[in-house]
């Protein structure tokens, strides 16, 4: 009897999405949903860089875009002035404070599957579901599922192994990384078509998953580039209101003269020029994740993220002299600004999988920043040492590279 019920249930459940998905596969067929990709990112939209320009490049080829994820920071002024992109913002579920953290992870993916799906089938349907991975849990699952009642195809673009991102929290071999690389592998293996980031992780893909993937490698936004000189004057005093790193060291002989820690504006002319004593600016881009060490470039000196504050806490305690540390979380316009005015980037990206390459040094190159890399599996891909770049292995190597 209570199975009977149990599959009574199910039914129940499954009928409205099976007429829904019947539904839409019909409107598919005929052509209304034939130049319409739904892009999938469950994170944060305006942090997706890659996503938004896909996004971009798809609406530029004819295509209109529904992208789905977190708005929790601005995207590109370019994507949000496009009428071809609409974004859909999703709603980030806590976990739960009770229990056990196993069981706390649990409820929360079955509440992200049911709301990812709930938010899908009433989009209006696509001949693509174009999904982000990482995060693919439990994305690829729901979006696999609803291609299969709308008729869509599933794209999915490789940025790393979701799997392994848990590794460096719980250890390679805890159950529930296991697990995830089971999900990752079965239902990756269920798409229509892949992308990744780099030839190591095409090949991986390949030998260890049966999964073909096209490489396709980032490449700088035209918003990248050298910031002219009025333009980081602008930045500067913007971030001196809020970060004492970026004020001016010394008040100015004329009171109308507007400065700051790099910079001086002539209140008559108007001309910018930057400042004879100027400090040399290094930038590290970083979401202050497990994968990148920090402690690297303090020792060589001697950064919104999960470590953000432990990162904080060692900078304090070290007594630099001729050394100031800021850590700001920029705002998408901003972010660009700041490599173009900027003396030299840091990059201490490892990998959690060793597959794939750190988008910070792609938009570095595009600002003709030049670029000191810590070296990980595949890192030759996209920065060669002496040619484009310098790359490092310890702090005492960048120390160097930084003299």
């Amino acid at each position: 009897m209570a199975a009977s019920c149990l599959v009574l249930l199910s039914l129940c459940l499954l009928l409205p999405l099976l007429l829904l998905g019947g539904w839409k596969r019909w409107r598919r067929r005929r052509g209304r949903a034939a130049r319409h990709v739904v892009a999938v990112v469950l994170g944060d939209v305006g942090r997706s860089p890659r996503m938004q320009y896909h996004a971009l490049s798809l609406a530029m080829h004819g295509f209109s875009v529904t992208l789905l994820g977190f708005c929790n920071s601005k995207p590109h002024d370019e994507l949000l002035q496009n009428n071809r992109i609409q974004i859909v913002g999703l709603t980030e579920l806590q976990s739960l404070a009770v229990g056990p953290r196993v069981f706390q992870y649990g409820v929360k993916v079955v509440f992200q599957a049911m709301y990812l799906l709930w938010k899908l089938m009433w989009r209006e349907p696509g001949a693509y579901i174009f999904l982000q991975n990482p995060p693919g849990l439990p994305s690829i699952a729901v979006c696999w599922f609803v291609g299969c009642l709308c008729g869509s195809k599933l794209v999915i673009d490789w940025h790393n192994y979701g799997y392994s991102i848990m590794g460096l929290v719980h250890g390679p071999n805890h159950p529930l990384v296991l697990l995830a690389k089971w999900y990752e592998r079965f239902f990756g293996r269920l798409s229509h078509l892949n992308l990744c980031v780099t030839n190591a992780m095409r090949e991986d893909l390949a030998d260890n998953w049966h999964i073909r993937a096209v490489t396709v490698y980032d490449k700088p936004a035209s918003f990248f580039k050298e910031t002219p000189l009025d333009l980081q004057h602008r930045l500067f005093m913007k971030l001196g209101s809020t970060h004492s790193p970026f004020r001016a060291r010394s008040e100015p002989e004329d009171p109308v003269t507007e400065r700051s820690a790099f910079t001086e504006r002539d209140a008559g002319s108007g001309l910018v020029t930057h400042l004879r004593e100027r400090p040399a600016l290094l930038v590290s881009s970083t979401s202050w994740t497990e994968d990148e060490d920090f402690s690297i470039l303090l020792a060589a000196l001697e950064s919104k993220g999960p470590l953000r504050e432990y990162y904080s806490r060692l900078i304090h305690q070290k007594h630099f002299q001729h050394i100031q540390v800021c850590t700001p979380w920029l705002e998408a316009e901003d972010y660009p600004l700041l490599l173009g005015s900027a003396d030299l980037g840091v990059c201490l990206h490892t990998s959690s999988s060793g597959l794939d390459l750190p988008m910070k040094v792609v938009d570095m190159f595009g600002c003709c920043l030049p670029v000191c890399a810590v070296n990980f599996k595949c890192l030759h891909e996209l920065v060669k040492h002496e040619e484009n770049g310098l790359v490092f292995e310890d702090s005492e190597e960048l120390a160097a590279q930084l003299q």
